[in-house]
């Protein structure tokens, strides 16, 4: 049964049996007592898998697809989407060693992100790993690092274009930025690692993220592909890779919906060719994260205290914002909204009400739901944020005021 969450758009991953919501085939209060306590994140590895199938079918079968590690780095939510993608993507030196312990192939891993350090920059080369390379100190470190050791490091140039993804959530190029290197200086810096110990792979373009209107992300893949053309002119070498970025989006909030792919991938099989001819032999790439494994993911806490203050219900629990940041509203919104949050145990519930669900830290930040239409929850009652897949815990401020820590299941 789909679950639908007005005015949420309905959920299609998840079931309900007998008002209990179900991942991965449990039960929540199965999945409560399996992971051994509350709060925790599930993960649901059969949502990823078909997640990226469906993409995959969508798409033309020249376009390769990485997984972001930076939405979810769990170790074994990465071995199971190494089995399903082309490759991984990485943003620290501690992502990289997960990725390479997983099994992935050192020359199938990219590494992004401004500020790698020495150490970082000599670890990722002694591996083997693509550097996209970020400023021109990359390039002298790295370059260093060839000469002395007589392995030339595989770099390609983050590229920061002269447009942006519009309507995303999260713009990541145009105009000035810390990520990459400025598109119109890019001629130059190709022009100077031409003669270093450096093995050049190609470009990585990535303008925006959370976009969930396609025609957007259409607009910004045709610019991208054109602006590679323009720059593989003056290539040291041969382009091997061209990695687009991602931007696909979920839908986290009221009235959104999800991402119709059609006529992304229809605009990606006029692309192919145009790439092929511009950049002979390039391997075309999609970078995505939040869109593979968001909608796997649920965080599950516990409603300890049931409070009434001037007529409005309060449901504490032992979970909050040092667990899901995101949720809480202080992750990038400007406008706080609720993410789709359900009782799990009560999911349609003989009895609704209107409720804030609130964690057990000492700021009113700590808010995971603000006045939603919930079933009525009782004490000891399991709360569910949907939607968690995707830069959850990770991203959360875990030590926050000494909380216990949440746990992590894949099911």
């Amino acid at each position: 049964m789909t679950i639908a969450i007005p005015p949420h758009a309905p959920h299609p991953w998840f079931g309900v049996e007998d008002d209990c919501l179900t991942i991965g085939g449990h039960s929540v209060v199965e999945l409560a007592i399996q992971a051994g306590q509350t709060p925790f994140y599930v993960y649901d590895r059969g949502v990823m898998t078909r997640k990226v199938n469906e993409l995959r079918a969508a798409l033309p079968r020249e376009v390769h697809v990485h997984y972001a590690m930076k939405a979810n780095p769990m170790p074994a939510v990465v071995r199971h989407m190494l089995g399903l993608v082309d490759g991984l993507d990485v943003a620290s030196a501690g992502e990289m060693q997960v990725a390479l312990d997983a099994g992935a192939a050192p020359d199938l891993v990219s590494f992004a992100g401004p500020g790698k350090t020495d150490s970082e920059l000599t670890r990722a080369a002694a591996a083997g790993i693509t550097i996209n390379i970020e400023s021109e100190r990359e390039i002298r470190v790295l370059a260093a690092i060839g000469a002395r050791t007589g392995r030339r490091p595989r770099v390609a140039v983050r590229v920061n274009p002269d447009f942006e993804l519009k309507t995303s959530g999260m713009k990541m190029g145009g105009g000035p930025k810390q990520f990459g290197i400025d598109a119109e200086r890019v001629p130059e810096v190709l022009a100077a690692i031409g003669p270093l110990p450096l093995d050049f792979q190609g470009f990585h373009i990535f303008s925006g993220s959370q976009n969930l209107r396609a025609e957007a992300i259409v607009e910004a893949q045709q610019k991208s592909v054109a602006l590679a053309a323009r720059l593989a002119q003056h290539a040291p070498g041969p382009v091997r890779t061209l990695n687009i970025g991602g931007g696909f989006g979920i839908p986290y909030f009221p009235e959104e919906r999800l991402l119709d792919v059609a006529p992304i991938a229809a605009n990606l099989r006029a692309l192919v060719p145009q790439v092929a001819q511009a950049m002979p032999g390039a391997q075309l790439v999609l970078e995505l994260g939040r869109y593979l494994v968001g909608e796997s993911g649920a965080y599950v806490c516990r409603v300890i205290d049931r409070k009434l203050s001037r007529g409005h219900v309060f449901l504490v629990c032992d979970g909050g914002l040092h667990h899901h940041l995101a949720a809480s509203g202080n992750f990038g919104q400007v406008i706080r909204k609720n993410y789709p949050v359900v009782i799990g145990n009560r999911v349609q519930g003989t009895e609704r009400e209107s409720a804030s669900v609130v964690g057990p830290l000492c700021t009113p930040l700590d808010l995971l739901a603000d006045r939603m239409n919930l079933g009525r929850a009782r004490e000891g009652d399991l709360v569910v944020v949907l939607q968690s897949g995707a830069y959850g815990l990770s991203s959360s401020p875990r030590a926050f005021l000494s909380h216990p820590p949440a746990v992590e299941l894949l099911v």
